[in-house]
């Protein structure tokens, strides 16, 4: 396996484009489009949150009823959700639209919506963008990497990565993009994530893949507590590569799914360090588990915990936050047994012992936590079960952004 440059239009016979359609932004681009020059296999997975935004709702039935796709139209500004019968039938004009400027079945067309929720989507500007992103379609990095640019909201960068395998002989690449911010939670968040594939695979292996590795990634990170409208993940396979075609429960599936993994945690991880007002990542990995659930519900606990993230910002080895995240989890473990660590590239250093604190350097401690990726290690030394969260530090620029957002 081996990552290259790129993103969506990374993998053959995938284009993509962007454009500055004036959906809420002013000032730069707001739509992107994901095209394949051959129908798709789809796979996805989405929000569990009961308010489900209008797109969610298109979405989930294209992937569910097995209908092929070549394209994903997506808008940010606008998150179209909390919209009723005018919302969705927003949807169905966007495919139709895009159907019609690309030769395509309007029946498979994906949709994706990100920003402010509660209001009607501009659907005039919304058709005579989709017109421009037909026209500027292209398959070159670049405009990948302008399409991810163009579905951000507070994100500060854009977010995307491309990975090859070879499977019977053939080069299969997986890439992809995201964004998200703010309204993070697990079991996804504020988040969309677009992955295309020319990998020629069963609609069952790439539906599995995807469905097993979410909650290993996109549902293992957290911003703010809050758990979106709008969490969409979905994956696009075209077969253009041309492999023997991958099949659930073999070698090969097994080789797909880890490269799959390798672009979900890459995307999963710039999603959390890139929190609305963060300074630094804040990965929290619980080592010593008994079982895999115990172990993701403490490291979720401890990422989510509001305490741990201002103690992460203001560089403070609080040790106490973290054992009383752990102890509210819901998971039993025994708290005269934890051993804790702060780590980061200032280096590694213990901070508790059998669950009460050592003779440790605060200085060096205020050291490692002042870098711009920091990882709690907790061990809880039952088992060999472990679990990795992400998310990060709560500084006073979160206010500031979400104080005012819709205006």
């Amino acid at each position: 396996m081996k990552i290259i440059k790129g993103g969506v239009t990374a993998a053959k016979g995938f284009e993509a484009a962007s454009v500055a359609a004036g959906i809420k932004y002013k000032d730069r681009t707001d739509m992107a489009l994901i095209y394949s020059k051959k129908p798709c296999k789809t796979a996805g997975t989405f929000t569990t949150n009961v308010v489900k935004a209008a797109p969610v709702k298109w979405d989930k039935n294209v992937v569910e009823n097995g209908i092929k796709s070549q394209a994903i139209v997506v808008n940010s500004g606008i998150a179209n959700a909390c919209t009723g019968e005018e919302g969705y039938g927003y949807c169905e004009e966007t495919a139709k639209a895009a159907a019609k400027e690309l030769g395509i079945e309007a029946e498979g067309v994906l949709i994706g919506s990100t920003g402010v929720i509660g209001m009607q989507l501009p659907i005039d500007k919304l058709k005579n963008g989709i017109a421009k992103l037909a026209v500027n379609k292209n398959k070159d990095i670049e405009s990948g990497t302008q399409a991810a640019k163009a579905i951000m909201t507070t994100d500060t960068a854009e977010k995307e990565i491309a990975v090859t395998i070879e499977v019977g002989g053939k080069t299969v690449t997986i890439g992809g993009m995201a964004k998200g911010s703010g309204m993070i939670h697990p079991n996804m968040c504020t988040m969309l994530s677009f992955i295309t594939t020319d990998a020629v695979i069963s609609k069952k292996a790439l539906q599995s893949a995807l469905s097993e590795d979410v909650s290993e990634t996109y549902n293992m990170i957290s911003v703010d507590g809050d758990t979106s409208t709008n969490d969409t993940v979905l994956l696009l396979a075209n077969g253009l590569a041309k492999n023997e075609k991958i099949k659930y429960g073999t070698k090969d599936y097994e080789k797909f799914a880890e490269a799959l993994h390798i672009v979900n945690e890459y995307l999963a991880k710039k999603i959390a360090g890139d929190g609305e007002g963060a300074t630094a990542l804040f990965e929290v990995k619980v080592v010593g588990a008994s079982d895999k659930t115990q172990a993701k519900t403490l490291a979720k606990s401890i990422v989510c915990s509001n305490l741990t993230k201002t103690a992460i910002a203001g560089h403070d080895a609080n040790w106490g936050r973290i054992l009383c995240a752990m102890g509210y989890s819901g998971a039993q473990f025994e708290p005269e047994k934890v051993d804790l660590f702060f780590e980061s590239k200032a280096g590694k250093i213990q901070i508790i012992e059998n669950g009460t604190a050592i003779d440790y350097s605060e200085e060096k401690a205020t050291e490692i936590l002042s870098q711009s990726e920091v990882t709690a290690i907790a061990d809880i030394k039952e088992g060999a079960e472990t679990a990795t969260a992400w998310g990060c530090d709560l500084t006073h620029g979160y206010i500031d952004i979400n104080a005012d957002y819709r205006s």
